[in-house]
């Protein structure tokens, strides 16, 4: 873990606000694409991380893997951050790491080196590292590319306003908040988190119980922001992360809902599990000192089980 300053390299952890509260830094690069042409655009991605996966699943479900090409980095993420796998290089710079692709969009950049990456070959740069905006750019301004999608558009106009309050009301108790619990360095920290994380999965739990999808009848953008970071939640959040007042199985229309997206076709071969496990418990020593990565659970088998 570290991150750059003027285009140099430091190691350590985030730092906590003054009362011990993790504090996500902004995404830097925000920017639209330009003209849309298949092969222009190069993700870099994570099987591992969240962010990354809900672009990965957008961009299987849209029908746009033959239009935008994909690197996955290393699950193991040491003192230089996120490493490219030996068996799947950087394509376009020949990077080893995925600063030095930060550092090729901007030489003096200063922030973290996060994925996703959405990259343009022609103009050499970095169009937009904040996953959500990634999500509607794959589902709104490439669905010219798109090519056979198992999925229509995952924020239609009819929606898009329930689409946009529901990943506001995701993100800071669930997304984020798995992070604000499992980073905070303070007792009130840990405690304010957990007891906003764990009254959002109740209230989404309630409204799962109603209809099959976060807005409705329909899958959306909305539903691939809550599934990612509830696929991972008993996986690693539970303990990893201390979010054990419940697990995710205690929660049944949430562990319903969770199995259904895990089971649709396009997303199933986005989700790697010991990708995620080797990341979170390897990648984390100020978390997991040890980076004993464990056993269990087993959940696969749960996940795939008939509906």
């Amino acid at each position: 873990m570290g991150h750059l300053v003027d285009g140099i390299w430091h190691t350590g952890w985030y730092e906590p606000d003054a009362h011990g509260a993790f504090q996500r830094p902004a995404a830097r690069f925000r920017s639209r694409p330009g003209e849309i042409v298949a092969g222009r655009y190069h993700l870099y991605a994570a099987w591992a991380c969240p962010w990354a996966h809900r672009t990965l699943i957008t961009r299987s479900l849209r029908g746009l893997t033959g239009a935008i090409s994909v690197t996955m980095v290393d699950p193991h993420m040491g003192d230089d951050g996120w490493v490219f796998r030996a068996d799947d290089p950087d394509p376009i710079g020949g990077a080893h790491l995925l600063r030095d692709v930060y550092l090729r969009a901007e030489h003096g950049y200063t922030g973290r080196v996060t994925v996703p990456v959405l990259w343009d070959r022609r103009t050499a740069t970095i169009v937009n590292n904040e996953s959500r905006e990634v999500m509607r750019i794959f589902d709104v301004d490439f669905a010219p590319l798109a090519d056979r999608p198992l999925e229509p558009s995952l924020a239609p106009p009819e929606l898009v306003d329930c689409v946009d309050r529901a990943l506001d009301d995701i993100y800071a108790p669930i997304n984020n908040g798995v992070y604000r619990a499992g980073f905070a360095t303070s007792q009130a920290a840990y405690d304010v988190a957990v007891r906003e994380l764990f009254a959002a999965l109740h209230h989404w739990d309630s409204v799962l119980a109603d209809q099959p999808f976060v807005c409705g009848a329909r899958m959306t953008e909305a539903d691939i922001a809550l599934f990612t970071t509830l696929l991972r939640f008993d996986l690693v959040y539970h303990g990893h992360f201390k979010c054990n007042l419940k697990r995710l199985r205690d929660h049944p229309n949430l562990w319903r809902f969770t199995r259904r997206m895990y089971q649709h076709p396009a997303i199933r071969p986005t989700c790697k599990l010991d990708d995620i496990k080797t990341h979170y418990y390897w990648s984390q020593p100020t978390v997991n000192p040890t980076r004993i990565v464990p056993a269990g659970p087993a959940l696969e088998p749960e996940l795939s089980a008939p509906l």
